[in-house]
């Protein structure tokens, strides 16, 4: 029988702190089939974050190079000097700027080079130098993936990328610790009252997330539903007004802030719906996260939100920042107790179907071995 050719990929990153890009190269590194791959990670920054530190106590590669300000052609040649040294086979880029180090320091080499996409900036724009090379870059790039149809979209539009190479490849994520039982202990430590119909949220608290939208919506939706709560967990350059906000709109005995929190699983299972109202997404893994917990969303028509929610089946999907429709998709959800359990059945079984951290590797796998 012919020994298995082992392929060796390096992951080119900015930094592995806690964020949805990181958390995917995390699930990609811990979930390989190292009878098949040899992974390592490299980020340009000095830093290399909660996540790199996690999969460096697992025995994983995990090196940080400390860019220097503008294009610094010295971590150009670390980087090549590395993936030679290590006989490296595949980068895989995340983000652009990771990507034309990784594109650059390949360059003479027979490496293969994919680039991923992992989101946009909000409001998204064309910018001439990149429309101009792009199309010359992508002709020495194996493969372009985006997280989205949306982003794939955004790829071809804002950074002419040709439509043809690119590829979508939805996030996937482990669904072990979204299995488990939920515990009214949650509710008790928050102080929240275990008949109490809960929204919840998970995400950084900024503007581009737009948690105004739901504290607005949570002002109206109280006098009908007074059992009802918001439950904010994440941190961010938001909180302290969006508390003031919460004092000024008198609903801060109903709204709950958790800070950022690393055991976010145990907040699912108390969520009785989950709440996404960003100005702009990818595919979030908070998202999928919620639909693993088996918790209907209700998420704005943005980014890759309308592609993983499926409306009146796995949830609501209402216009950017529509206080009205966001009031109106609650108070749906609220009356019709027998909806809301369908649709996180309905979550659940999407999820399993289309978002597992199995089907995600499967789908990159398959590219670093063409």
């Amino acid at each position: 029988m012919p020994s298995v050719i082992i392929k060796k990929v390096a992951h080119l990153t900015f930094d592995m702190q806690i964020g949805g890009a990181e958390q995917v190269i995390l699930n990609l590194v811990a979930h390989s089939d190292s009878s098949k791959f040899d992974v390592s990670i490299l980020c340009l920054e000095r830093e290399i974050g909660p996540f790199g530190k996690h999969l460096i106590d697992r025995g994983f590669s995990v090196i940080s190079f400390g860019r220097k300000p503008g294009l610094d052609f010295q971590l150009i040649r670390k980087i090549r000097q590395y993936v030679i040294r290590e006989r490296i086979d595949v980068i895989h880029c995340h983000q652009y700027t990771p990507y034309i180090y990784g594109l650059f320091a390949s360059l003479g080499t027979s490496l293969k080079i994919i680039f991923t996409e992992h989101g946009r900036f909000f409001p998204d724009k064309r910018k001439p130098k990149r429309v101009w090379v792009n199309p010359i870059l992508s002709l020495l790039t194996q493969h372009v993936t985006a997280i989205s149809v949306a982003t794939g979209k955004a790829l071809a539009e804002f950074e002419n990328f040709p439509p043809q190479k690119i590829k979508v490849i939805y996030n996937g994520i482990d669904d072990g610790m979204f299995l488990l039982t939920p515990s009214q202990a949650v509710k008790a430590t928050w102080g929240i009252p275990s008949d109490a119909f809960v929204l919840g949220t998970v995400a950084r608290l900024d503007r581009i997330k737009n948690q105004e939208l739901m504290l607005k919506a949570l002002g109206r939706v109280l006098p009908i539903c007074p059992d009802c709560y918001l439950l904010v967990i994440g941190d961010g350059p938001e909180r302290e007004r969006l508390e003031s906000l919460g004092a000024e709109l008198h609903i801060d005995s109903h709204l709950i802030f958790t800070g950022f929190r690393q055991d976010t699983h145990h907040f699912y299972k108390i969520m009785d719906v989950f709440l996404l109202t960003s100005f702009s997404e990818g595919t979030a893994m908070t998202l999928l996260e919620a639909m693993a917990s088996s918790v209907p969303c209700i998420v704005t028509e943005v980014g890759g939100n309308p592609e993983i929610i499926k409306e009146n089946e796995t949830g609501c999907i209402i216009p950017d920042n529509d206080e009205d429709a966001l009031v109106r998709a609650i108070l749906k959800l609220y009356e019709d107790r027998g909806l809301l359990r369908q649709m996180g059945q309905n979550g659940r079984m999407r999820f399993e179907k289309h978002f597992t951290v199995d089907k995600m590797i499967k789908s990159y796998e398959e590219l670093y071995v063409q």
